[in-house]
């Protein structure tokens, strides 16, 4: 496997990382013997690189990957974020950009994970009433004092991540990027490479669509977050299944899967990208990494842009609620 440089990191990472939040919920069925196993499959298959949050699981996912580490932890980086806070009766999120807020996540996270310095630590969101000058300052600190090696971002804007960069460096930005979901296109994956920072691509599979997992409404348990983002709504889903036909036929004249094939689109858009797919299961994990190594052509690339060029998709890539907090 060949590996990558990390932004202004010092880490060679795989060309894939591997999202954990699904290991620790949010819709049930979590074997944690499970996502043990493919969490080492992971490290043998030669993937490097978590991506986690203090806030998935409220601490267990940190507890799960702990676990795993055992033995092998000079072998893998972890970028874990901070989470944000939620409200006191549970309903949303807000705030967590508090310069208080952050140094006690970061304390949570390492005695979690057991390791004495976290690798990456990410402000999950930027606190629209907290200066980003003063969350990164704060973040800056815990470098000095060898709690965290580097520190980034997720779902900034192109402003935050240039005001950001002037306090300290900011080695990545995290963010939604995926065949359909095509934001970061607009300034922020520039931005990055303006200063030498990685990319990681979450949602890479478009929650499942663009794995094709759903074809029809009805299959989608009624517990399911699906159930509430704007393009899995009645009208809208039917519309994004025409696009995806068009992938599926290129996916079939790959010999690919449609993960695979939207994989393999994220790592062809620059060295700097980094999409990390989440999966909870040896299969699932085994299929996203054999994307690797599908290899696809200026033709292909143009022929996907001519399928989903950006902004194709029918409905807001999130709830109008969530939106808010995203790319700020």
């Amino acid at each position: 496997m060949e590996y990558r440089k990390f932004g202004t990191t010092d880490f060679e990472v795989s060309p894939m990382g591997l999202g954990c939040m699904r290991m620790s919920g949010p819709n049930g069925g979590v074997d944690d013997r499970e996502s043990i196993a493919t969490l080492h499959m992971a490290f043998d298959l030669g993937i490097n690189f978590l991506d986690t949050s203090a806030s998935y699981g409220s601490g267990h996912n940190h507890e799960l990957i702990a676990k795993a580490l055992k033995g092998r932890r000079e072998r893998v980086i972890v970028h874990t974020k901070s989470g944000s806070p939620r409200t006191p009766d549970q309903s949303g999120t807000r705030g967590g950009g508090s310069p208080e807020y952050l140094t006690r996540i970061c304390e949570e996270s390492l005695r979690r994970l057991e390791i004495e310095t976290l690798d990456v630590f990410c402000m999950s969101r930027v606190d629209p009433n907290v200066p980003i000058e003063e969350s990164v300052g704060a973040m800056a600190r815990l470098v000095e004092q060898g709690k965290t090696r580097y520190i980034s971002l997720s779902e900034a804007g192109a402003g935050s991540i240039q005001r950001a960069n002037k306090v300290h460096p900011i080695v990545s930005l995290q963010m939604e990027y995926s065949l359909w979901s095509r934001d970061a296109e607009s300034g922020n994956i520039q931005a990055c490479r303006d200063h030498g920072m990685g990319f990681m691509a979450y949602g890479p599979l478009g929650r499942g669509f663009l794995a094709g997992v759903y074809r029809d409404l009805g299959q989608i348990p009624e517990d399911d977050e699906r159930r509430r983002s704007p393009r899995f709504q009645e009208g809208n889903f039917e519309y994004n299944l025409e696009l995806l036909a068009g992938i599926e036929a290129l996916a079939k004249e790959k010999s690919a899967t449609l993960a695979q094939l939207a994989l393999a689109w994220l790592m062809a858009q620059g060295t700097d990208i980094i999409p990390i797919p989440g999966a909870k299961s040896r299969s699932h994990l085994e299929e996203n990494v054999k994307a690797i190594d599908l290899e696809l052509t200026e033709e292909d690339l143009s022929r996907l842009n001519v399928i989903m060029p950006p902004g194709a998709a029918a409905g807001t890539r999130m709830a109008e609620a969530q939106m808010t907090r995203v790319n700020v």
